[in-house]
């Protein structure tokens, strides 16, 4: 079948979590997709992993790496990954986030250029999280198990005709949204400045496309991923320099970024 959507995975080091991320892709509703596996990292690992794996997804998965594990760059791999997709449509996920069974068609049935489709997720609890990596039992992502189980936001794990609340997305989230190739590469990119996590992947690209004209839309309760439960890998302290890089981003107003796709 004809891919007409790439779904991007950032990716370091969690390949129990590719895992399932990858028998999430696999148990799709709409197979009309490929992969670009975005790893911030050289672990051989993962090539091993791959190569053993492969014969069991029927999608392409194209895997890219850094030459060495440099920290956060992020950013850099996803500019990377934007030039090896071979459609016209872009889906980012995170390699923490496992897509609902009807993700890609959630995406298909609203992808167009000149808007920003933007998802949420459902918060795994500890002890839900531990149980799916060890019995990678996915018929156990549903609403009514989630809603018994130590998992938060569960609501948003909800498919519906329309979100529970209008407006109700408070900004992209770098898990779970979708844009147009041509969109991202009028606005060059992702702009690798930013060197830690937290904001820059989301904020940062959010505020350059929007600027440049494309329109924000929900994709609230259509398309779910389910966050697995990890404790938090970046510190405060980098978040708040981030913003401020964020706040110097804005005030020169370079919607083009100056270090993105067209500096590789």
């Amino acid at each position: 079948m004809t891919s007409n959507l790439t779904i991007v995975i950032s990716y370091y080091k969690a390949l129990e979590n590719l895992n399932l991320i990858l028998l999430g892709l696999q148990n799709q509703s709409d197979k009309r997709f490929d992969v670009v596996l975005s790893e911030d990292d050289n672990n051989p690992e993962t090539v091993v992993f791959l190569e053993e794996n492969a014969a069991n997804f029927t999608f392409g998965i194209h895997h890219i790496y850094q030459m060495e594990d440099l920290g956060f760059r992020k950013n850099s791999m996803l500019n990377k990954a934007i030039l090896k997709t071979q459609t016209d449509f872009i889906v980012f996920i995170d390699g923490d986030c496992i897509p609902d069974k009807h993700f890609v068609r959630a995406y298909q049935n609203h992808k167009k250029e000149g808007y920003i489709y933007a998802g949420r997720r459902v918060m795994l609890g500890e002890l839900f999280s531990k149980n799916l990596l060890k019995k990678r039992n996915m018929s156990h992502l549903n609403f009514c198990t989630l809603l018994n189980s130590d998992s938060k936001k569960v609501k948003e794990g909800l498919r519906l005709p329309f979100p529970l609340a209008l407006n109700s997305n408070k900004g992209l989230l770098g898990c779970n949204w979708g844009v147009a190739k041509k969109d991202l590469l009028a606005v060059n990119g992702f702009d690798a400045d930013y060197v830690r996590a937290g904001v820059g992947e989301d904020n940062d690209i959010e505020w350059r496309l929007l600027e440049n004209g494309v329109e924000f839309k929900s994709m609230k309760n259509k398309a779910i991923v389910y966050h697995v439960h990890h404790e938090r890998s970046y510190s405060e302290d980098g978040v708040q320099a981030n913003f401020r890089l964020w706040d110097e981003k804005k005030k020169a107003n370079n919607i083009r970024c100056l270090n993105g796709i067209e500096q590789l």
